[in-house]
């Protein structure tokens, strides 16, 4: 039986160079800051740079994770803090890719726009267990609301998190650990 190959650790945010070497299906163990982002985050998000407003967190670099924490007991930062589908994000992401977002980060496949940004900008997508918030949650060091208070739990929020698992599932290449012929319904 082979081994397994042991998860690259990543530090956040990613830096162009880091993000360029990794491959699709490589396993990583994040460290470092992300920010969640949801739906209504998102539009937000896009509101502001369709209008050339100021961002209320800087994007060079960013890894975006598509979540929304629940609270945590105290002493901890958050609750659950698992993945949502990203494909509700699609119609953004290609955007937020060019505007400096180095990452995303949730559950399940994207469109074929999302995996020609990551290829046109350098940038990733990265995967992680759905179904498994309280784990994902302990990964989290640090929770604070950077934009949006209103969303209550689709704030922006700015994890500090250590040992946060991820699987790159479409490189800066064009790779893809999805079948090569998958797409969403109405990808072009």
């Amino acid at each position: 039986m082979t081994k397994a190959p042991e998860p690259l650790r990543v530090d956040l945010p990613l830096e162009a160079a880091t993000a360029l070497a990794l491959r699709a299906g490589q396993a990583l163990r994040l460290f470092g800051e992300m920010f969640t982002a949801r739906d209504a985050a998102h539009a937000r998000l896009m509101e502001a740079l369709t209008a050339g407003e100021p961002l209320p967190f800087d994007l060079a670099g960013a890894l975006i994770y598509y979540c929304g924490p629940t609270p945590g007991p105290p002493p901890r930062p958050i609750g659950a803090a698992g993945p949502t589908t990203s494909s509700r994000m699609d119609k953004y992401t290609p955007a937020l890719y060019r505007a400096g977002v180095r990452a995303t980060l949730g559950k399940g496949e994207r469109t074929r726009a999302v995996r020609e940004a990551c290829r046109e900008f350098g940038g990733l997508y990265l995967i992680t267990v759905g179904g498994a918030g309280a784990l994902l949650g302990s990964r989290v060091l640090s929770a604070e609301v950077v934009a949006y208070p209103d969303l209550g739990p689709e704030a922006v929020r700015r994890l500090v998190v250590a040992d946060f698992p991820a699987w790159v599932a479409y490189d800066a290449h064009g790779g893809s650990l999805f079948p090569a012929d998958s797409d969403l319904p109405g990808a072009g």
